[in-house]
Formats: C-alpha cells, sequence, structure tokens
C-alpha cells in the first residue's frame, strides 16, 4: 500500500516528505487509518539524535486513527474502530504481568528500535528498507501498522483528532497526579513546567479536587493558560523566588509536585519545594547521565523523591478513563493544542521547539 509520511533521514536535518510502501499487517497487527498525530518532543529529540534510534524512520507516536483491515488472530478491535496507538509493551514480562507496562523490559526495543523485535520492519522507499514501528505505530503518515496490543479503542462520539496526545504527554502528565501521586481532596500540588505534560497534571490535580494548584514557569502566556486550565496560583520563575513563593502560598511547601521541564536546576527546586512528608515526581527526561542537587537534611524528613514514566499507566485502563473527563469537559485537552497540516510538520516541530505552540497536532491528507 501507497502512503504519505515524514521521513526523519539524518540528524538534525528537517523532516522530508515521501511516498512509501507500507506492508500488510501480520496476524497480530492493525492498519489504522491515521487522522492526526501529536508531535512530542521525544520525537524531536530522536530526529535530532539526541536519543539513539535507527534512522532514516519514520516517527511519530501519538496517534489516533480508524482501523481499516485486523490480522487474522486480533479480536481487540474491528474495522471502523476509533483506536488511539498507545506504546509498545511485550505483555508477558514480569514488569508487564504485574499492570506496569511502561516498565516493560522490552521498552526500549519496542519503542525505539526502529523495527518489531524480531528485527523487520514494515515500510519501504523504493528498493530500500526505512526504520518503522516507532513506538509501535510510526504515525506520522496517512496509516501505521501497529500490534493490536498496543491499540486502544475510545468512543466514536468524541473529536478524535485531539485524542492521540492522550497516549503520551497527557497520560504522562495526568498519570503522574491520578497513578503516582494520587493526592487526596484538599491537598496541595506546584507543578513546574506548564507545556503538554505540565498542563495535563494541572488538569488531573483539579479533578482530584487538590486545593492549591500552583503552575511554575517562565513564560507569562504558558502561565495564563494554566489558570484557565485549573491552576489556582502562578509563578514565574524568572521573575521571582519559585520555592520561597510556593512555602509562602502553602505555609510550608506543598504535599506533592511534579517536575515536567527535565532541567536539573528545576529538580532541585521542585524537591525544596515539598513539605514534610511530600512527593516530588520526576517526569522531565534530562541527557542520560545528568544528575541534580538534593538537600540530604531535607529529604531525611520524610520526602520522596520518584520518576515516573508515561504516568505509570495502563493505557487500556487509563486513556479511556482520561477521554471520557475530555468528553465531559472536564478534561479540556483541547485548548493547548494547535492543528497543522502533514506538510507543515516542519512548522509544527519549530514551534514546538520554541514553545509558540503548546502541542501541534498534524492533520493526515485523505
Amino acid at each position: 500500500m501507497k502512503i504519505r509520511a515524514a521521513l526523519a533521514g539524518r540528524a538534525a536535518e528537517p523532516f522530508r516528505l515521501a511516498d512509501l510502501t507500507l506492508d500488510d499487517p501480520r496476524d497480530d497487527e492493525v492498519l489504522v487509518r491515521v487522522v492526526a498525530t501529536g508531535i512530542c518532543h521525544t520525537d524531536l529529540a530522536v530526529r535530532d539524535q539526541h536519543i539513539a534510534t535507527p534512522l532514516p524512520i519514520v516517527l511519530g507516536h501519538e496517534g489516533a486513527g480508524i482501523v481499516e483491515r485486523v490480522g487474522a488472530r486480533v479480536g481487540k478491535v474491528a474495522v471502523g474502530d476509533h483506536v488511539v496507538l498507545s506504546l509498545g509493551a511485550c505483555g508477558v514480562c514480569e514488569k508487564c504481568r504485574s499492570g506496569l507496562p511502561t516498565y516493560c523490559v522490552h521498552h526500549v526495543a519496542l519503542n525505539f528500535g526502529g523495527a518489531r523485535l524480531d528485527g523487520s520492519t514494515c515500510l519501504h522507499h523504493g528498493m530500500y528498507e526505512v526504520h518503522s514501528h516507532f513506538f509501535c505505530q510510526s504515525s506520522f503518515a496517512t496509516r501505521a501498522i501497529a500490534p493490536a496490543s498496543s491499540v486502544v479503542k475510545v468512543p466514536q462520539n468524541v473529536p478524535l483528532e485531539f485524542l492521540g496526545p492522550f497516549a503520551c504527554g497527557i497520560m504522562t502528565g495526568a498519570g503522574a497526579v491520578m497513578n503516582t501521586l494520587r493526592p487526596t481532596p484538599g491537598s496541595t500540588l506546584a507543578v513546574f513546567g506548564t507545556g503538554a505534560v505540565g498542563l495535563a497534571a494541572i488538569m488531573a490535580a483539579r479533578v482530584a479536587g487538590c486545593a492549591a494548584i500552583i503552575a511554575v514557569d517562565i513564560k507569562d502566556s504558558r502561565l495564563d493558560l494554566a489558570r484557565e486550565l485549573g491552576a489556582t496560583h502562578t509563578v514565574n520563575g524568572s521573575k521571582e523566588d519559585a520555592v520561597a513563593r510556593i512555602r509562602a502560598i502553602t505555609e510550608g511547601g506543598v504535599h506533592g509536585a511534579v517536575e515536567s521541564t527535565g532541567v536539573t536546576r528545576v529538580m532541585t527546586q521542585a524537591v525544596d519545594a515539598l513539605a514534610e512528608n511530600g512527593v516530588c515526581v520526576i517526569t522531565g527526561a534530562p541527557p542520560a547521565g545528568s544528575r541534580f542537587d538534593i538537600d540530604l537534611w531535607h529529604l531525611l524528613r520524610g520526602r520522596v523523591v520518584r520518576g515516573s514514566v508515561m504516568g505509570d499507566a495502563v493505557p487500556d485502563v487509563f486513556i479511556p478513563r482520561l477521554v471520557e473527563l475530555f468528553r465531559q469537559g472536564r478534561f479540556p485537552a483541547d485548548r493547548m493544542m494547535k492543528v497543522y497540516e502533514l506538510e507543515q510538520i516542519n512548522q509544527a516541530a519549530e514551534d514546538a521547539l520554541s514553545g509558540a505552540t503548546v502541542k501541534a497536532l498534524l492533520r493526515m491528507p485523505h
């Protein structure tokens, strides 16, 4: 089958649109007509080779679309179903069997390997193979092949083009609150960084009933949006001492903090802003080998620092839950999205990197 796709060919070069050939789905796979795909900073980090993944490759891991074909062994979804394409997990390792698919022992190979676990790909450019199966989908394309285990069915009465980011950025931020922190109603929370992940955390904190939701960023426009989406207080870290301000708002510190910037200095601030017995969840991804400072006397007073991968979520359970909140108007994630056509992918990528757009969506031509 001929498809149109955005190809990442060489490190740090712009995406190039190309007509590729897509193989038929295997018995355990699904063919999806992609309606729209979110651009995540992980896509751009791979394009620029800050994260090692083989090139050339079709990236994209926040896809949403409609099932067109299913393999012989697929019973999870049927032709015509609306689906979100999520991450890959083997389903049989100890982590998967324990309900922790985002920590699958094959996570790197399945999601960053540029191929199926057996090394095969499903994309071709003329006589040459193109790496595929990025996060088991490679959805910067008009159609995608995904294993049935990575496909999440969603209702058909919800606008599909907005749902792709629920598979990664939104799931990461919301899950850091709902699955990792699990705040009690009336508790206090600080969110450092108000990109897609941070704003999702803020919306989740409002759903959870947090009394004080403090957004920290260095861009006033992002902080204004954070207030619209549920923040009760905002702090511009470039204009005032964020930790001191948070302590003043909460009379000593927050019960929980979500750090989404990936900046080590900000990670230190997020821990310093905790009250005793508070928990800081790190979701931002700094360069490999990075470290950050912690005052150990501060930590000894019952404080906890932990990481969270993609919101500690089970996508088949958590994505439909978030989509239902979106349908009810209680999780207005579309407020931070801007739609671009596939042909505008390089402009969309530039706007995402500069911060001009919080969450860029690529709409596919058909």
